[in-house]
């Protein structure tokens, strides 16, 4: 990883910082994206080789807007990981509802706008949750019927994947060298999970269960790190390899049939382009080198 740099959004704390660390540790020059610049300042300390923080809220466009105008170096890898799991209803700052704001839209524009400086791979992170996923066109964002916050998270991590197959598919047609891919952390154990114990969202005995059933922060970050520098296919989705994908060394592994919808992954991509007023670079793309030894 030596000379490569590496952003990885939501780096402060679970899977995101374990693998900012590897990447690190292993001669990358990464920033760390956060919202919380002082948490992004004690993980950076935490860490060897050359780490940045820069603040970066994904619940705010005008944020990401402010952290892609600051980046003018190459980015060899961008890694789309921060993400909120079954919070209450609430809206980002732009009226979206924070799920599909934060896990999607948010790095929907980010990936975006930074596209024109990646040189290598984006890699979003999304959830086995998304199986049970469907997209509302009508109601994308909870206004019209009753708030169901894992069906919210759901909906958000397969709009992940959604993205990822459509991502792929587009810089296919312009003949850029960057891959699009995809992974998912399994069983691990993360604030994410342990936030939503805290609210009660699961209950004692599940919480129980959980401790015995997930893998280490650092285990979980494996297929992140798999998905970024592994020989890939475009459009690839790693997952751990043991029973239910819960846990277990990294692989590819398959998504649902939803999440291979192409239809779908278009509309749902002109729909973020609509919201958002972020759109694919494609002009700045198209005749891109195809390998850095043409560059």
């Amino acid at each position: 990883m030596a000379g490569r740099t590496v952003v990885v959004t939501g780096a402060n704390s679970g899977i995101g910082r374990a693998a900012a660390q590897v990447f690190a540790a292993s001669g990358a020059r990464v920033v760390l994206a956060v919202r919380d610049e002082g948490r992004g300042r004690e993980a950076a300390a935490a860490m060897s080789g050359t780490v940045e923080v820069r603040r970066l809220d994904l619940a705010d466009l005008a944020s990401v807007r402010a952290f892609a105008d600051g980046v003018t170096e190459p980015v060899d890898i961008l890694v789309n990981n921060a993400g909120i799991m079954m919070p209450p209803m609430t809206r980002t700052a732009d009226g979206f509802e924070s799920q599909i704001g934060v896990n999607h839209l948010g790095h929907f524009a980010l990936t975006n706008l930074l596209l024109p400086l990646v040189r290598g791979r984006v890699v979003t992170i999304s959830s086995n949750a998304h199986r049970v996923g469907s997209i509302d066109f009508g109601d994308l964002n909870w206004e019209r019927r009753p708030y169901r916050a894992m069906a919210a998270y759901a909906r958000s991590k397969l709009a992940n994947l959604l993205f990822t197959s459509e991502l792929q598919r587009r810089l296919t047609e312009v003949g850029s060298p960057v891959l699009a891919t995809a992974a998912h952390p399994g069983l691990a154990a993360t604030s994410l999970l342990r936030n939503n114990g805290q609210r009660r969202v699961l209950d004692r005995a599940l919480r129980a269960v959980t401790d015995l059933v997930t893998q280490s922060v650092e285990d979980g970050a494996l297929p992140t790190l798999y998905a970024a520098v592994a020989d890939v296919p475009g459009g690839a989705y790693a997952g751990p390899s043991g029973f239910l994908e819960g846990r277990g060394a990294p692989k590819l592994v398959g998504r649902s049939a939803r999440a291979r919808d192409t239809e779908l992954a278009r509309r749902l991509w002109a729909v973020s382009e609509e919201l958002t007023g972020v759109t694919f670079p494609r002009r700045r793309l198209e005749g891109v080198p195809r390998t850095e030894a043409e560059a």
